[in-house]
């Protein structure tokens, strides 16, 4: 019967494999966030959550503590200061770790290691990209092109509030129940600043999903061949055309059955599994007539 096999060994010496997850933690505190094989982060995540457990004590014998095991001496005031202020209020849970597919070479599976609120915060930024999708889904059947192109969409700030409070909630009014319970995660620890700031990047990013075909229509009236096109605008048509199995704000198809182009069924049982309020370009009028 074997006991105490609680930890990986890595392949490594005692001594070897401690300096390695050291260094890992190390990195991890520096840059906010880094990537690695998906064993190395998980052993990492729980070394630094210790780490920043001891810069919320604040105590001379936690410093202590932390200063032993933190390579650079100069990160132990940040993870004291600015993370212990950071997660004030976080009961724990302070990292997150993102599946990364697998790396090229021995097929490891990868991972990327954040900390949770950095400034770079992948759940914090998909979940923006996917408010504003959602919130332009919608409007995309409500309004004109050209209306919506010149007006733009406001009250992102209000309704994100809204969203918020609403809860975990099924029902889909305006944003999805995935969506808003990312919604909710990411802004529980954020206050109305956060608010604020994710309601900028929706509407940012809203602002791109329009600005896309408009610049697809605008480079091919402005050039009638791909070298006047580019000289004019400076960008290739290409770059903005629509890739197999991208989807628009609006449309009912799937990426699968857009993949398959020609080759795809246009009736029968799988077209109706597929089909997807949120995805497809099958509003290409809509797009078409900005």
């Amino acid at each position: 019967m074997k006991h105490g096999v609680a930890f990986r060994k890595f392949s490594r010496t005692s001594s070897h494999r401690m300096l390695m997850l050291r260094n890992l933690v190390t990195s991890l505190f520096e840059h906010e966030q880094i990537k690695t094989t998906l064993p190395k982060a998980r052993d990492t995540a729980r070394l630094a959550e210790k780490m920043i457990t001891l810069g919320k004590k604040g105590d001379l014998p936690a410093y202590r503590r932390a200063n032993g095991f933190i390579l650079k001496s100069s990160l132990v005031p940040k993870v004291f200061g600015e993370f212990a202020k950071r997660y004030a209020s976080r009961p724990g849970g302070y990292t997150r770790i993102h599946k990364y597919g697998n790396r090229q070479g021995d097929n490891a599976p990868h991972a990327i290691l954040e900390l949770v609120d950095n400034p770079r915060d992948i759940r914090y930024e998909v979940t923006a990209m996917s408010v504003g999708w959602d919130v332009l889904s919608k409007r995309v059947g409500q309004t004109s092109g050209k209306d919506l192109v010149n007006e733009g969409v406001t009250g992102l700030e209000d309704l994100v509030e809204r969203e918020r409070k609403r809860g975990a909630k099924k029902e889909e009014v305006v944003l999805r129940h995935r969506t808003r319970w990312n919604l909710r995660k990411v802004l529980r620890y954020r206050g109305e600043e956060g608010v604020k700031d994710l309601a900028r990047k929706a509407e940012s990013h809203i602002d791109t999903l329009l600005a896309k075909p408009v610049a697809i229509r605008d480079t091919a009236a402005w050039g009638s061949t791909e070298k006047e096109s580019e000289n004019r605008v400076g960008f290739k048509a290409e770059t903005f055309a629509p890739k197999p199995g991208e989807t628009v704000p609006g449309g009912i198809r799937s990426p699968l059955h857009l993949a398959k182009g020609i080759l795809g069924k246009q009736s029968g049982l799988m077209l109706r599994l597929h089909q997807r309020k949120k995805l497809g370009v099958d509003r290409s009028e809509f797009w078409n007539n900005l």
